[in-house]
């Protein structure tokens, strides 16, 4: 890129637009440089974005000092733990889209030579991949790392046992003084949830994917070594912006599946899949779901990480980090090698990941926690499209149940609040998929209260809506056709019974579902103007990734085999 045309040479080139360039403190040096753009996702509303502001910082002076200018701009994030279980929660995956269009128009409209973008809560970290690969400009990500782990009564926890801790008090089992005590301490600080959610499910995907370098988004929050691996993203952007290293060149379907295979292998969350589908789309890479299924049948899960586990991100950062994982994983012959943000391939980056003597969270691949990975892809009479079960914190392989069904996530949460969901039930959430939420909510204010409750082992669920990565127990989500489209989950009626059956990769319900659509008509628009309306119009199905845009790269590819 040094020795052609450069994008910002359109501006610079222009006096009208140096004159307005020098008013922010540009000086000739400045204006001769490539122009970089440093997008953060910034806000104060939540710790998990709390910090990006003062990371941008090292990070622009990372560019600076490798002959970049940077440019710094923000954009939104909308943060799940806080929306979660109430109408904002529509709003997160629909952000995902927001986020990644602000990073394009942004980047194009003033005509930058790379990027870098600081990602924090879950949407910010995919809408970041998508953007990169949309723009197929010089790019990378640092993800702001995780919140360290609160302590109650001698134990590290969560924001997920905040959630169960609502369930538990429903049901009598600690007094509501115990659930004031786990809310004052489960989030000492800034940094995203503390778990293998999707937040950190999503920075090691993007590790994997070759976006960010090995280990940075591994170091916590509020660690003192974060501001210097901004800093090292920086130099390492410049140094891609020198040598033209681009997306097109790092997200490819192995690298795609790399990111399915360590998010499988630790039994990450089940928004992995949703979202690498919108990024192998941006990238005009074919990735049908079902390739996720056999990605997962083939990994074990070897660390021991919450939801379903002991341990949190921090642990596993001190025990070795997404290197001994992916090392552990590479040793069993399930990754692929490939190139990476810093001009390394994975293995060279992974092969020497160092140990710590002694950890219990990450185990060898032929010493697992458990035999596979932790989702599955499921087909069936409910589910033609497809659905995901999620298959953290618990050993069944089926379930079979009388449908109580609730139109929308609140009815099913008083439900379980109110003690009448019952053993054996299969909890039916629907209407909540990406047209008919829309914003396909997350259904983790259920799920954790029924967690609670102590319904983890007897209780099903399903949706056409999200699971949180908090979530554990046998959790059906993502189910497509979701309801709102004509989805078989639309027409059950309570009571019918419904089978889930991982081994045959099978969910079926015992009913005559052709007779009952006879007649049917589609339920009017929930939101008839504004982002909402615009969003519930665009979206495709969850099974190709909920995404609101036809990629300009599989556009290009298929004019040119027309």
């Amino acid at each position: 890129m040094t020795d052609k045309k450069r994008p910002s040479d359109a501006i610079t080139s222009q006096a009208p637009a140096r004159a307005m360039l020098r008013a922010t403190g540009m000086d000739d040096e400045a204006l001769a440089r490539p122009m970089v753009g440093v997008v953060s996702t910034w806000t104060d509303v939540s710790p998990c974005n709390l910090h990006l502001r003062t990371l941008a910082l090292p990070l622009k002076d990372g560019i600076r000092e490798a002959g970049g200018t940077p440019v710094e701009f923000n954009t939104i994030a909308v943060t799940d733990g806080i929306a979660m279980g109430t109408p904002g929660m529509r709003a997160s995956l629909i952000s995902r889209e927001v986020i990644a269009d602000s990073i394009e128009l942004a980047v194009r409209g003033h005509c930058l030579d790379a990027v870098a973008v600081l990602v924090g809560c879950d949407k910010t970290i995919p809408a970041a991949a998508m953007a990169l690969a949309r723009l197929d400009l010089p790019g990378i990500i640092l993800y702001g790392g995780s919140i360290h782990p609160g302590r109650h009564k001698g134990a590290f926890i969560t924001v997920q046992e905040v959630f169960e801790a609502v369930g538990a008090r429903a049901a009598g089992k600690i007094e509501q003084s115990e659930l004031d005590e786990i809310e004052r301490v489960a989030c000492p600080g800034a940094g995203a949830c503390g778990g293998q959610f999707t937040a950190n499910t999503m920075a090691m995907a993007l590790t994997m994917l070759g976006l960010s370098p090995m280990g940075a988004n591994d170091i916590p929050a509020t660690d003192p070594e974060k501001p210097a691996a901004a800093n090292r993203c920086g130099k390492l952007l410049m140094d891609m912006v020198n040598k033209d290293i681009r997306p097109s060149s790092l997200i490819t379907r192995e690298s795609i599946e790399n990111a399915a295979t360590i998010g499988a292998g630790t039994a990450g969350s089940t928004n992995l899949v949703l979202h690498l589908l919108a990024i192998a789309r941006e990238a005009g890479i074919t990735m049908p779901i079902d390739r996720f299924d056999e990605i997962s049948t083939r990994t074990p899960v070897i660390t021991d990480l919450k939801p379903g586990g002991r341990f949190s991100a921090v642990e596993m950062s001190e025990a070795g980090g997404t290197a001994l994982v992916a090392r552990r994983l590479m040793e069993a012959g399930l990754l692929s090698d490939g190139p990476t943000v810093s001009g390394k391939n994975l293995f060279a980056e992974i092969e020497k990941a160092p140990e710590t003597q002694g950890q219990e969270v990450v185990r060898t691949a032929d010493n697992p926690f458990k035999p596979r990975g932790g989702f599955a892809i499921l087909r069936g009479s409910l589910a033609p499209e497809g659905a995901i079960v999620k298959l953290a914190g618990h050993d069944r392989d089926s379930f079979t149940g009388p449908a109580r069904i609730f139109d929308g996530e609140e009815a099913a949460f008083q439900a379980v609040q109110d003690g009448k969901i019952k053993a054996g039930d299969v909890v039916v959430i629907r209407n909540e998929g990406p047209k008919g939420g829309p914003g396909m909510r997350e259904m983790l204010a259920v799920t954790a209260a029924i967690q609670g409750q102590g319904l983890g082992n007897d209780v099903a669920l399903i949706t056409d809506g999200r699971f949180s990565g908090a979530t554990h127990g046998f959790m059906v989500g993502h189910v497509a056709p979701e309801a709102a489209t004509g989805g078989p989950i639309g027409l059950l009626e309570e009571g019918d019974p419904i089978t889930i059956d991982v081994t045959n990769r099978r969910l079926d319900v015992e009913a005559d579902l052709a007779a009952r659509r006879i007649g049917w008509k589609a339920p009017p628009p929930a939101v008839w103007t504004g982002t909402y309306a615009k969003y519930a119009r665009l979206v495709s199905s969850a099974s190709e990734g909920a995404v609101t845009a036809f990629p300009y790269s599989a556009m290009q590819m298929q004019t040119q085999e027309d």
